[in-house]
């Protein structure tokens, strides 16, 4: 007969699976909280300092930039790579109307700041690597197993090593192996679309603004970045994707040029070409005993609103302050209620933009009349009705948390005091 096998002994207070930026953010705003954590990579940590150029470029919102200063991440970016987003116009096919927003209508100059991807993995990195007293960056990890009893959680590496915690992590991307794992399903909504990205030189300004235009059966959208420059992102069919993709250079920005409307002059590709299906993912729940999901493996976002990575910093953000109170309390990092209030404000936050933004996605490109016909009504009666795009561009800078149809409605006076029962009869007493 067998002895029963003791579990390994923690050795740090959280597991992180996932040194994408969403991870790598938790461990630093865990270990200003006074948490210890151990982040797991399959890549080798070589290719986490210095991570190569992918093509994408985030939009960060207001509150996206004071999380990242909070954790002293953004002084850590490139100040010549950060490109303030001023204003935003989307477009419908060919209709003369535009629907523009800007940063000024919440109260600010400018929407927010676009920033190349590499450099916000880079300067995540580089975070951690500074909080070496209380995270641990393990590189050449794959994790092939999970489980979790009473005391904690643990999870078993391809090379056979056991690693144990109070409470296990997953940012491991939209297609997340931990979250499966764990037994969390995710719905997933495969658009049947890729997006191309490159970034490319123009000879007139961009102004800061982004466009957004939805074409017949494409989409195209310019980022303003730094200098005379923007990033196309150029989404099509994905079985279209491939002929873009083999078109030599100056073809393809010819291409995109044209379906531009030659508004910026004259394109010429700025950097390489690369290439993303089009998958948006939310998890059926977002913890689980002594697991709780974070960053794109809880919510993967289609990228029209640019709300992905502005969404997984959220849920940092919150996770961290949930944690950050138990661990001050003395409480078990791994028990249901900190995890559950975490999941409760993160769905509250989440769930209502993305529903609607695959809601919008469907309906601008959908190339159908009555699609058209219901396109046009929206951006002419979005610009005849400035609550609307105050509210939206409230959702665009991060500053707020109300559901969208929450930030639509006009505040309510306040009721009239109702006298009590006491009140009342000593009124008809007196009478």
């Amino acid at each position: 007969m067998t002895e029963p096998t003791t579990p390994p002994v923690p050795t740090t207070d959280v597991l992180i699976v996932g040194a994408g930026p969403a991870g790598l953010a938790l461990a630093c705003a865990l270990a200003d909280a006074g948490l210890r954590c151990q982040v797991l990579e399959q890549a080798p940590l070589a290719a986490l300092e210095a991570p190569a150029e992918d093509g994408r470029d985030i939009a960060l919102t207001h509150r996206a930039r004071r999380i990242l200063t909070r954790l002293g991440l953004w002084e850590r970016l490139p100040t010549d790579e950060i490109a303030p987003l001023k204003t935003a116009q989307v477009t419908n096919g060919d209709s003369p109307f535009v629907l523009p927003f800007s940063g000024r209508a919440d109260g600010h100059a400018q929407l927010g700041w676009l920033v190349p991807n590499h450099r916000i993995r880079q300067a995540c990195y580089a975070g951690a690597v500074a909080r070496t007293a209380a995270v641990t960056l393990t590189g050449d990890a794959q994790v092939t197993a999970l489980s979790h009893d009473a005391q904690g959680a643990q999870v078993t590496l391809a090379d056979g090593r056991v690693l144990r915690a109070p409470l296990v992590v997953a940012a491991d991307s939209r297609f997340s192996t931990l979250r499966r794992l764990a037994g969390i399903g995710a719905r997933m909504l495969d658009f049947g679309r890729t997006a191309i990205v490159c970034r490319m030189q123009h000879s007139l300004p961009h102004d800061g603004t982004a466009h957004e235009c939805f074409l017949h059966g494409h989409t195209l959208a310019m980022l303003p970045m730094a200098g005379q420059q923007s990033s196309a992102v150029w989404t099509v069919t994905s079985d279209g994707a491939a002929e873009l993709m083999a078109l030599p250079e100056a073809d393809f920005a010819a291409r995109v040029d044209e379906a531009f409307g030659h508004r910026l002059g004259t394109l010429s590709p700025a950097g390489e070409r690369h290439s993303y299906p089009l998958v948006a993912v939310y998890a059926e729940r977002f913890f689980a005993p002594r697991f709780v999901l974070v960053g794109d493996a809880a919510v993967g976002m289609h990228p029209v609103t640019a709300h992905g990575y502005n969404f997984g910093l959220y849920g940092v953000e919150v996770l961290a302050r949930e944690l950050a109170q138990a661990h001050a309390e003395g409480r078990d990092l791994g028990a249901t209620p900190p995890l559950a209030r975490y999941a409760e404000e993160h769905r509250r936050v989440t769930l209502p933009i993305y529903l609607g933004t695959n809601t919008v996605v469907k309906l601008f490109t959908n190339d159908s009349r009555p699609a058209k016909l219901a396109r046009e009504a929206i951006v002419r009666a979005t610009n005849w009705l400035p609550p609307v795009q105050r509210a939206i561009t409230r959702q665009l800078t991060g500053d707020t948390t109300q559901p969208l149809w929450q930030a639509l409605l006009p505040p309510l006076p306040p009721l009239p005091p109702v006298p009590g029962w006491a009140t009342r009869w000593a009124t008809r007493r007196s009478a």
